[in-house]
Order: structure tokens, then C-alpha cells, then sequence
């Protein structure tokens, strides 16, 4: 019998391990948009990690679509030495009526997709089409609450070849806006017209009750005619748009809200316990309870900090909340997670309260309640050999953090707690480690500075400079000279000499040791034109042809001064 059951579930297993192996291997199918006018196209992909399998089968689209090209890739990746291939399928589609259409499962490799709903909506007015560009903006709801997210659709239609253009962004005093996903560009028929169109959408958020506009929006752009060839070498025709303008009636909180609760509209909120609690634990024993709250329509900031207050029994340390914000290009999603520990102090029965979060439903315009139940856990004396309950120095930080400003949250330590006398035991011993060590501290550094004063002491030697190349300052210098730069023909000269005769450290130096007529002129004119505005017409060409064949250096043993050189700038007096 044991054998038997033993084959049982070991087929069990297997039957297990081959259905997870088929779901991680079936293909999926999605949508580029869920909502769409008649006349746009949308494009369907369809993804399988079966790289040998067949095309799927479009011909069951064709009763509610217009099927265009499709076009097909292959994506591999390598991550920690395991290969992962897909392939890729993806087809433009029209539909050929309004209403919602179903886009029915595919079979690709012997599996099958799951089906997908699309919302196709009446075309776009003919009364928009009026040119080669033109907008078409929409925003819902035009009546919101304040606070709440408003979906600001954007399109921009245009049936020329554009090569550069700018749309502007929704912007209006006490209202904020925030760009959501990615672009979306498709191809759309509008008054027989063939239009490409670019859609963007944005979360918009009032922030006072009241009438408010959101002004019209400016497209600027140009565009060449590739029927022409001349179109290339000119800068283009410039088009531009604008679009409507929008009115929204902003409502206030309604009068039934509770008093003093954080007003909160949103279309739905996810309030859950990422942990479970045990059923039975241990005086002194922490547990961490983790909650979560998602609402859809806000982002995390608009989300009450969540509570949870210390039941008769035990202490709570509530840790900072992990907070986020992501769209999936029409709505935000705020979160917020945080995570309480809970350490019993006593025998017996403690109840840990549930969380309560109230929100305003934007679909249903009415209030609602998310709640957490409370949960009942049974405490047990200390394990033996287990000191009584200490707080875990993790919520003892987190309790220091949020001390005074957490209602219900006991601290860490008091007078009256029977555990005062052991955590100052140990608060003392710490503090005895903490003197001991600063005292072998100093002790080192006095040792330390008493073998320094013994050694003896050696002059520090400079580093030896590394000598400039003289090639190079003179392939700089000549540069310089050929572009006319008369700076930059300084600096590298006195780089130049200097690499030859490390004493020379300015233009009036080098000119004490030339040898040469000509270099000395030419280096008296570059003076007189750097520093006394001389006429400086072809100095450059002067200075190139002077010094070509190098730096003409008197002899290093008898220098003398030469009477072309500057004169002292303090000449001694008789």
C-alpha cells in the first residue's frame, strides 16, 4: 500500500511538473490599444518560446477585420548561461465595424492563445479633417472630483511626410499632468483620407474644485514633398495645428465623506496581506505582518500611510513604507507596502486589529470600504533556555523612528515595563565595550606618535619631472603658427624652449639666449603684439619661417645679454 501510494504521487508530481512546464511555454497574444475609433488600424502580436512553430492561423479575424502585412522576428536571450528563444508575430488589423469584438484564440505550435476584447468606437468627425495635420483631443470624465485622475487622450493626425515637429503639453493653473507610457503610432482613414497618427495619453489632475480649462494644445512641424527632388535641398514647408480647448466642472469632495478620513477618489483599491500570521507563537517571539494597498487612478502620494495599532498584549514597530508609481499608459497606479512586527509580551490570547481604509469609488461614484480582518494569535510561555520578550533591535529602530508619531505604537522601553532592568543591563555593558575600545584607541595613536619622534628623520627628495618632448612642443608651436593662433604659439615656444633649456621660464628669458637675428625679431614683435597692441599682420607666418629649424641657442657657457631683448623692468639706478 505504501509503495502504491508512494507511484501515486509520484504520477501526481510529474502530471504537475508538465502542466507548469505547458502554461511557462504557452503563447500569448495582446493588443497595442484595448480602445480604438473606426477606421484606425491596431496591431495585434502574438509571442511563443516554440521557435519551430508555424505561423498562427489569421484567417478567423478576417469576418471582423481588415488584415494588413504581417511581419515576424526572432528574439534570443542569454541570462545566467540559460538560453531563452522566442518568436514573434505581428499583424496590423482594421476592423470593419464599431461595437466590441473578440479576437478569437490562435493556435500556434499546437497551443492555443487565450481571447482578447477590443473596443471599437464611431470614426473620428469628417468636420476634423480639414488639412494635412489636425488634432483630435478627448479627456474623461469632464465632471471630476478634485484629486481625481482624468484620462487626456491626444491624437494627432497627418497626411504629409514630416521631418521634425513638436507637440506642446497639456498644461493649466491647478492642474497637474503627467505623461503616461509610450507614443503610439498606427495608420487611420478619416473622410476618405489616409492619416498617420500619433497618440499620446495623460493622467491630469485638478487640484481645486471649480470650473477649469485646459487650453488648446500647438503642433509645429515641416515638411519636405519626396516627389520633388528640389525639396531636399531646401529647409521644407512648415505646418502646424491647434487643437480644442477643454472645460472641465471640477466637483468638491462630496458632504457624505467621512470627517477627517484622507479623501481618496479612485476606480479601485486592493488592500491585502502579503504574510500570514501564525496561530501560535512565543512570549518574546516577533512576527512581521506585511500589508499592501494598490489603488488604481492615483499615484502613491495620495495614499494614506498605512496603520496598525498595538493590541492589548503585545507592541507593534511599524517599519517605513516601500512606495511606487506606474501606469500602463492609461491610468496611475499608486502603492504603498509596509510591514509591522509584533512581539507578544504576554501569555494568553492577542488580537491583532485589522486595517481599515476608506475610498471614494470613481466608477461607482460612491463610498467604499476596504478592510483587513482582525487575526487571533495564541501566545505561549518563553521556549526555555529564551530570556523573556526583548525587543529585536530591528523594531527597536523602527519604534525609535516612529515614536511619538504613530497612534497605538508602544516604545521600546519604559519604567514600567517588566524587561526595563535587562535591556539596561545591556545598554550598560554596551556602553562599557564602546569606553574600553576609544581607551586602546588612544593608546595606539600616543605609541604611534612616540615611535615617529624616535626615527630619523629624511629629507624628502622631489620627484624628478618628466621631460616635456621637444618634438611635440615644436609640432605645437608650428600649429599654432599655421592657424594663426598667436596665444596658443606662446605657450608651446616656452614649452618648447623650456624642454631644451629647463632655466627658461618666459618669452623674456628665451630672448637673453637666441642667437639668432631673426628669431630674436620675430620674438620681439610677438611681445610687442601679445602685450602692447602691435599690429600682428603675418607675425604668425614670421614666427613659423624664424624658428623652422629649431631653436638658435647661444652658447649655454658664456650667456650674455643680447640688444634686442627687453629691457629690465626695474633698471637700476646710477
Amino acid at each position: 500500500m505504501k509503495r502504491s501510494g508512494f507511484v501515486v504521487a509520484c504520477l501526481a508530481w510529474l502530471v504537475l511538473v508538465a502542466a507548469i512546464a505547458q502554461a511557462a511555454g504557452a503563447p500569448r497574444a495582446w493588443l497595442d490599444r484595448s480602445t480604438m475609433r473606426l477606421g484606425e488600424t491596431v496591431t495585434l502580436n502574438v509571442e511563443t518560446s516554440d521557435t519551430g512553430a508555424s505561423a498562427p492561423d489569421f484567417a478567423p479575424l478576417a469576418q471582423d477585420f481588415d488584415l494588413g502585412a504581417t511581419q515576424s522576428s526572432q528574439q534570443v536571450s542569454i541570462v545566467n548561461g540559460v538560453r531563452d528563444a522566442k518568436m514573434l508575430w505581428a499583424v496590423a488589423l482594421q476592423p470593419r465595424h464599431e461595437g466590441k469584438l473578440t479576437i478569437p484564440p490562435l493556435t500556434v505550435g499546437g497551443a492555443r492563445t487565450a481571447p482578447l476584447e477590443l473596443e471599437v468606437q464611431a470614426a473620428a468627425p469628417p468636420a476634423q479633417a480639414g488639412g494635412d495635420v489636425f488634432f483630435e483631443v478627448d479627456a474623461q470624465p469632464r465632471n471630476p472630483y478634485v484629486q481625481q485622475q482624468v484620462r487626456y487622450t491626444v491624437k494627432l493626425y497627418y497626411a504629409v511626410d514630416l521631418t521634425g515637429g513638436n507637440i506642446s503639453e497639456p498644461k493649466a493653473s491647478g492642474l497637474a499632468a503627467k505623461h503616461l507610457g509610450q507614443d503610439r503610432q498606427y495608420v487611420a482613414t478619416v473622410a476618405g483620407r489616409r492619416y498617420q497618427v500619433v497618440e499620446q495619453h495623460y493622467a491630469l489632475t485638478p487640484e481645486r474644485s471649480g470650473t477649469l480649462q485646459i487650453p488648446a494644445l500647438q503642433f509645429r512641424g515641416t515638411t519636405l514633398d519626396l516627389r520633388d527632388p528640389g525639396s531636399f535641398f531646401s529647409r521644407g514647408r512648415e505646418v502646424g495645428a491647434q487643437s480644442q480647448a477643454i472645460t472641465l466642472e471640477v466637483r468638491p469632495q462630496p458632504a457624505d465623506w467621512p470627517a477627517g478620513a484622507p479623501w481618496l477618489p479612485v476606480a479601485s483599491l486592493l488592500l491585502q496581506d502579503q504574510s500570514a500570521l501564525p496561530s501560535e507563537v512565543h512570549v518574546g517571539d516577533a512576527v512581521t505582518r506585511t500589508v499592501r494597498m494598490q489603488a488604481q487612478g492615483a499615484g502613491f502620494e495620495q495614499l494614506p500611510e498605512l496603520q496598525l495599532h498595538a493590541p492589548t498584549g503585545a507592541d507593534v514597530y511599524p517599519d517605513k513604507s516601500e512606495t511606487s508609481t506606474r501606469d500602463d499608459g492609461d491610468w496611475l497606479y499608486g502603492q504603498r507596502i509596509r510591514k509591522f512586527a509584533i512581539v507578544p509580551n504576554r501569555t494568553g490570547s492577542v488580537s491583532v486589529p485589522g486595517v481599515r481604509v476608506s475610498w471614494w469609488n470613481t466608477q461607482t461614484d460612491r463610498l467604499e470600504t476596504s478592510e483587513l480582518p482582525p487575526q487571533t494569535i495564541t501566545v505561549l510561555p518563553a521556549a526555555a533556555g529564551t530570556p523573556a520578550a526583548v525587543t529585536p533591535p530591528a523594531a527597536s529602530a523602527a519604534a525609535d523612528a516612529s515614536a511619538g508619531s504613530t497612534a497605538g505604537v508602544a516604545p521600546t522601553a519604559s519604567a514600567s515595563s517588566p524587561y526595563a532592568p535587562l535591556l539596561a543591563d545591556s545598554q550598560a555593558r554596551f556602553w562599557r565595550l564602546v569606553a574600553a575600545l576609544l581607551a586602546l584607541g588612544w593608546l595606539a595613536t600616543a605609541l604611534g606618535w612616540w615611535w615617529m619622534r624616535r626615527r630619523p628623520q629624511r629629507p624628502i627628495e622631489p620627484a624628478a619631472a618628466a621631460p616635456a618632448s621637444a618634438s611635440a612642443q615644436r609640432a605645437a608651436f608650428l600649429r599654432a603658427c599655421a592657424l594663426g593662433d598667436l596665444a596658443g604659439a606662446e605657450r608651446a615656444l616656452v614649452a618648447w624652449s623650456r624642454s631644451e633649456r629647463s632655466e627658461v621660464r618666459n618669452l623674456g628669458e628665451l630672448a637673453q639666449r637666441l642667437a639668432d637675428d631673426a628669431q630674436g625679431s620675430a620674438l620681439a614683435r610677438l611681445q610687442r603684439a601679445r602685450y602692447a597692441g602691435a599690429p600682428a599682420d603675418g607675425l604668425a607666418t614670421q614666427l613659423q619661417a624664424a624658428f623652422q629649424r629649431g631653436i638658435a641657442w647661444l652658447p649655454a657657457a658664456s650667456p650674455q645679454q643680447r640688444h634686442d631683448a627687453l629691457p629690465a623692468l626695474y633698471p637700476p639706478r646710477d
